[in-house]
């Protein structure tokens, strides 16, 4: 049977890392790159069982590809902190290595946010590449919205794999505050200018997408505060793209 091992990259995830961890007790090995958290992650992941090593965080492409270059299984499967496999998905996850009819595996991605799942507003299914044969893949060098680049063949599988991003509100504020910080910085990296106007007009459109384009209306009271977190995302990018070019 070929081997797979699993990896993460945390900070600060000591709520969450551990029942990630169970959630992949199946795998050959574990890996968590933990980016100086303040908090029990470390402890919490080495308790599970799992290879913890301390690295400073140079953007979530680098850090996943550091965390790649680690495993030394024959299959690698990336996930999150946030995220659960479910025994269901365990058992398609092996057959899937053990058969190896394709190089690289997309699994449909079901989040929650604010403790409802939400299966419209673009957020389902969310096909992800998470599973992939070693040495056929590798993730973008993006600092944010990273993604895996499979050279070989790619198949999907069918059963979820569970997100839960935003458990209450102030989370969504916290994740709209670093994502927005981390997309201006990328604007400005690849030397795209923005005008003031065009926060305002993309995060319009951000919220009609979401909620009348993609459903969200159908995700009840939810589906409306997505949009509104959407948008909001949006225009902080922008304008703080807007801001760091005045500057400049």
């Amino acid at each position: 049977m070929p081997r797979l091992s699993v990896i993460v990259i945390a900070k600060n995830e000591a709520a969450n890392i551990g029942a990630c961890l169970d959630s992949v007790a199946f795998a050959d090995e574990r890996i968590v790159v933990d980016d100086n958290s303040s908090d029990d992650t470390r402890a919490v992941a080495e308790a599970a069982g799992a290879r913890v090593i301390v690295r400073a965080l140079d953007g979530f492409g680098a850090q996943k590809n550091f965390a790649l270059a680690q495993a030394s299984g024959d299959w690698v499967f990336s996930i999150d902190a946030d995220e659960r496999v479910t025994p269901a998905l365990a058992a398609e996850i092996a057959q899937a290595i053990g058969q190896g009819a394709a190089d690289g595996y997309e699994l449909p991605r079901l989040s929650s946010f604010c403790g409802r799942q939400m299966r419209h507003s673009g957020w389902y299914p969310d096909y992800v590449l998470r599973l992939f044969r070693r040495g056929s893949a590798r993730f973008s060098d993006d600092a944010v919205h990273e993604r895996v680049i499979c050279d070989g063949k790619v198949a999907r599988l069918a059963n979820d794999l569970l997100h839960a991003p935003v458990m209450r509100l102030e989370d969504a504020l916290s994740r709209m505050d670093r994502y927005s910080t981390a997309g201006a910085a990328m604007f400005t990296t690849r030397g795209k200018r923005v005008s003031f106007s065009s926060g305002i007009t993309h995060g319009l459109w951000s919220f009609f997408r979401t909620y009348v384009l993609r459903g969200g209306f159908r995700d009840g009271r939810e589906g409306f505060l997505l949009a509104v977190a959407n948008a909001e995302g949006t225009y902080y990018r922008y304008m703080k793209a807007w801001l760091a070019g005045r500057k400049s």
